[in-house]
């Protein structure tokens, strides 16, 4: 099965070795961050540093003044990696080590781009902005997305593309410092929490004869027990129907569906015109449409309509999995079943050759590993044991 490791191209600048010991893992392909939010990464093999803070979500390439000229939304550039072109200089070095090269670009999770315009985030039924998150729902921000698309995806030599966060971001960030494990939230309440309330999402909602404010209340009643502690989290879609209504929650996910799946397509499109022929667009995604983050939640048949497929998340036990996968199955397209291979963040790679057969078992044909950057010396160790006897 084809194998792309996750990577940021500060792994590679200013490290000599990177790009042959990515190599070396037995990958042939390295998706590579050009568009990426803030965080604050460990470099564990690198010459020089072991810390890299990206203060700010940044593209890592010279973006084109042309194209962003007189545009109050516009991408930020990056200054914490010495180069003029980080995404170019380790991109080409990836590639002189054989490996074919894609992009990886972040869209709806920008904490900077929130904050300095405030009017373009997610509000919530309290009335809280999410400055992480920008609402997808205000043609502004659709319009900023899907050039930023455009732009970052189709890099000099780059052989295709995927998109993370193409879609709805909400509650959940793991924004640096959070404190907001001491509620007990499933992700029913996170979905009802995750709703937007904006000028833009307010006339969405109206314009599907919903009582704006209606449903604003009932959102936050739907979340007292959380608030209070008298009941269990919900889980998945009957959960947020007990928390919401049936007929409400049926209504607000209409509405996030038909503004998710316009972005998606005017994305992967503008992708796509920018692009040589044969330029691979996967999305991040997640079978349960009411899924927002990193992976959005995206219908499986039309999701494969639109990309030429999907990376799905796949780390944890088998029912975990079998969840994801099991909706795509018997689907033509990219499902590349993507495993946390760190074992300090969840990732299990002792376990990978057992999850990767399981995974292909349910119909993946491809591997992404999170993140060969990230990962200490026995985790790739592993990996690379794993992935020379799934190759045999």
């Amino acid at each position: 099965m084809k194998t792309s490791a996750f990577l940021y191209p500060w792994d590679v600048v200013g490290d000599p070795d990177a790009a042959d010991r990515v190599a070396d893992l037995g990958v042939q392909q390295v998706t590579l961050a050009a568009a990426y939010h803030s965080t604050r990464a460990l470099t564990p093999r690198h010459p020089s540093r072991r810390i890299v803070t990206a203060e700010h979500a940044a593209v890592l390439y010279p973006p084109d003044a042309a194209r962003w000229a007189g545009r109050e939304l516009r991408p930020y550039e990056q200054s914490w990696v010495a180069s003029d072109d980080p995404y170019a200089e380790a991109a080409q070095a990836l590639t002189e080590a054989g490996l074919e090269v894609h992009t990886w670009v972040v869209l709806a999770h920008n904490s900077r781009l929130g904050a300095e315009h405030p009017d373009i985030s997610v509000i919530n039924a309290y009335g809280d902005r999410y400055p992480w998150a920008p609402c997808i729902a205000q043609p502004a921000v659709r319009a900023y997305l899907v050039d930023l698309a455009a732009e970052a995806a189709v890099r000099d030599g780059a052989r295709g593309t995927e998109l993370e966060s193409c879609g709805w971001y909400g509650f959940a960030h793991l924004h640096a410092h959070d404190k907001i494990a001491g509620v007990g939230l499933g992700d029913a309440a996170q979905y009802l929490m995750s709703l937007c309330f904006c000028p833009a999402c307010r006339t969405g909602y109206a314009e599907h004869d919903l009582d704006v404010d209606e449903v604003a209340t009932a959102v936050r009643r739907g979340l007292e027990p959380a608030w209070s502690g008298s009941g269990s989290p919900e889980a998945g879609w009957a959960g947020i129907e007990k928390l919401l209504g049936p007929g409400l929650a049926a209504a607000t996910l209409q509405w996030r569906g038909r503004v998710a799946r316009a972005l998606q397509e005017a994305a992967v499109a503008a992708v796509r015109a920018a692009a040589e022929p044969g330029f691979q667009v996967l999305l991040h995604a997640d079978p349960a449409p009411y899924r927002c983050g990193a992976n959005v939640g995206a219908d499986p048949e039309r999701i494969l309509s639109v990309a030429d497929g999907a990376v799905l998340p796949c780390t944890g036990g088998d029912t975990a999995r079998e969840a994801v996968l099991g909706p795509f199955a018997g689907r033509d397209g990219v499902l590349a079943a993507n495993f946390t291979v760190v074992t300090g963040m969840g990732g299990s790679p002792a376990t990978l050759e057992r999850d990767a057969a399981h995974a292909a078992s349910l119909g993946a044909n491809q591997l992404r590993l999170y993140h060969a950057g990230l990962a200490s010396g026995p985790d790739l160790d592993a990996v690379a044991g794993a992935l020379s006897r799934l190759g045999r």
